[in-house]
């Protein structure tokens, strides 16, 4: 009995999976080591028929032939936007070349995914905005997945209901020459700040050399301070967030862990604690399972990487997908440093 409902529930499962089938065609600009890491899996996984794939190089091209004889390599955006079977188009190139690409495809009236930063200045964002309105563009989203991640949507909705004090965020990386620091890597602190506060106001700003930062910002019911640096190492690079509310403190962890450590009652304004012994409990809200090797527990999923791109194909299908990285939310995070 337990057996057959055990096969019942795997094949449950699998049909499940098997009928998530796709009626639009997808194209793919760019074939970087982001791409090819973090996003391509995830179509792959979905199953998205992903008929072309841009990249600039001839000789590339060639190669992505060879790799994937399913998809259509080429050098042409334009043969991309002529077609019309293709609806959808995610872009993860070269940062400097994304408004651009994001413009002609707006023009297209085909669905865009771009991976941030979209543009370079304020101005580029609002022209993508207005593009999107003028040529009525069904879906246009910006790749910042940390507000796609489990345990940043956990969290989120726990703080929704409780009386806010104060944040500290920490990110710190190694050295960044390859590009743009604010744009490329900072960008998701401050973008993440935003989505869980609200828009803040900066109170303090110092430039500590020329890779780090120390900010206090103010948002509308919480203050908070943020450390964002490349002056530290790769191989031990840090991702925290503390936030402390009336009802206790909330720890978020490289985004695979999320605790809440709840505050004991007072007496009269004195800390319980201090009256008797009392057994500090932790509770834990979302932690990635590393010895099983599932989707959940897959650092692309736990990162949001999963949930963004499956939101963006679901919204280009039709189906019900809350875009939460809009170009106009974008703009809420990018109007903190440009």
């Amino acid at each position: 009995m337990i057996q057959a409902l055990i096969n019942r529930y795997k094949r449950m499962r699998t049909e499940h999976y098997l009928r998530q089938t796709y009626q639009y065609s997808y194209a793919f600009v760019g074939m970087g080591q982001h791409s090819l890491t973090n996003l391509y899996p995830v179509l792959h996984y979905l199953g998205v028929p992903l008929k072309y794939i841009c990249v600039t190089s001839e000789r590339k091209a060639r190669m992505i032939e060879q790799k994937f004889p399913h998809v259509i390599a080429t050098t042409s955006l334009d043969a991309i936007l002529c077609d019309e079977t293709v609806k959808g188009i995610l872009v993860s190139a070269s940062p400097s070349a994304h408004f651009s690409i994001a413009s002609n495809v707006l023009k297209s009236r085909k669905s865009l995914f771009i991976e941030k930063p979209p543009c370079q200045t304020l101005a580029e964002l609002d022209t993508l905005i207005e593009l999107q309105r003028l040529h009525d563009s069904p879906v246009a989203m910006v790749g910042l997945q940390k507000r796609y991640a489990p345990a940043v949507q956990i969290l989120q909705k726990r703080l929704h209901k409780e009386q806010l004090i104060n944040y500290d965020l920490h990110y710190l990386t190694g050295a960044y020459p390859e590009g743009n620091t604010l744009l490329d890597l900072f960008i998701h602190p401050l973008d993440l700040t935003t989505y869980l506060f609200g828009i803040p106001e900066i109170l303090a700003c110092q430039q500590v050399d020329k890779s780090s930062y120390i900010l206090m910002l103010k948002h509308s019911h919480i203050v908070g301070t943020l450390e964002l640096s490349t002056a530290y190492i790769w191989t031990a690079a840090e991702e925290s967030l503390k936030v402390c509310t009336s009802k206790g403190i909330y720890r978020l962890s490289q985004m695979d862990e999320l605790t809440f450590t709840p505050k004991p009652s007072s007496i009269f304004g004195v800390p319980f604690e201090k009256v008797r012994p009392y057994n500090k409990t932790v509770e834990c809200l979302y932690s990635r399972n590393n010895f099983t090797p599932t989707l959940l527990n897959n650092p692309i999923y736990s990162q949001g990487y999963f949930n963004e791109i499956e939101t963006f194909i679901n919204a280009v299908e039709g189906r019900e997908a809350p875009l939460l990285t809009s170009l106009k939310k974008t703009k809420e995070t990018m109007s903190l440093f440009l």
